[in-house]
């Protein structure tokens, strides 16, 4: 989308939402410069609606999302300046500390590409989570949470946070399918920094791009993925965590730590 900045001795024949449309009559000498128009947060674009974008938060209200297994939505997150923001222990009241959890967008999907934006608090730890599940019957003591069955890109500040160096290779840093798939290049941006992801799942087969880059690619339903599987965490956690769900929720998480979200829209595919 661009804008006229400067003509000279032209004719503009018509003008279409944002797109700029010129017919140049009779023109000696112009002079025509094209600037980018930025788009507000939190909304789609023309060619993005056409597109079949689907806009999940408006920047201003928690909308359709709710909580993980919940029909309402924990009071630890909140709607402010634009972001969906998770407020972190060391915000929260005692009666948020009781009432809080992760939180889903209620809409199932299988193929698709989810992007969104998302910056994170010194030390911090949160995850984007896709194909997540809630029909699994089991009920923990803390609580239930949608890592136990779905995958998930980690957002991390790699600089401050200990599970940077846990894990194998940085499979726990910022971008990587956690604890399964190390995100190479770390193109991550420091605390206080919005990082614009991509995740596209299509016929099961995954990426994670990160601020522009593709930094993990992955195949579910493989002999290679059972075999990286049953090297990591998950089987002592939950068993049958391999067999992810064929279409499932997008999620966000709780990790005790503040993280922020805008932006954040998805295509089916």
């Amino acid at each position: 989308m661009f804008k006229i900045k400067n003509i000279q001795a032209c004719s503009i024949r018509a003008l279409v939402g944002l797109a700029v449309v010129t017919t140049l009559l009779g023109c000696q000498k112009s002079n025509v410069q094209l600037e980018p128009v930025t788009l507000a947060h939190n909304s789609l674009s023309i060619s993005e609606q056409q597109q079949g974008w689907q806009l999940l938060f408006d920047g201003q209200s928690s909308g359709q999302w709710r909580g993980f297994k919940r029909s309402d939505f924990p009071s630890n997150w909140q709607v402010i300046d634009g972001t969906l923001h998770m407020k972190g222990d060391v915000n929260m009241t005692a009666d948020e500390k009781a009432d809080r959890g992760d939180i889903v967008f209620p809409q199932q999907y299988q193929n698709f590409t989810l992007k969104l934006e998302w910056k994170i608090s010194k030390n911090g730890n949160s995850g984007i989570f896709y194909l997540g599940s809630e029909n699994n019957k089991q009920h923990f003591e803390t609580g239930d949470y949608i890592w136990r069955n779905a995958p998930e890109m980690q957002i991390l500040d790699n600089h401050g946070h200990p599970d940077a160096n846990r894990g194998k290779n940085g499979n726990r840093q910022a971008g990587s399918l956690y604890d399964l798939i190390a995100a190479q290049p770390q193109n991550a941006k420091p605390i206080g920094q919005w990082n614009n992801i991509e995740i596209t799942v299509n016929n099961r087969h995954v990426s994670h791009k990160q601020n522009g880059v593709i930094v993990v690619e992955y195949v579910m339903d493989t002999p290679q993925w059972h075999e990286m599987i049953s090297h990591s965490k998950f089987p002592s956690l939950n068993p049958n965590w391999h067999n992810v769900a064929v279409q499932g929720l997008i999620g966000l998480q709780d990790h005790n730590d503040p993280v922020w979200f805008r932006n954040i829209k998805i295509k089916a595919l």
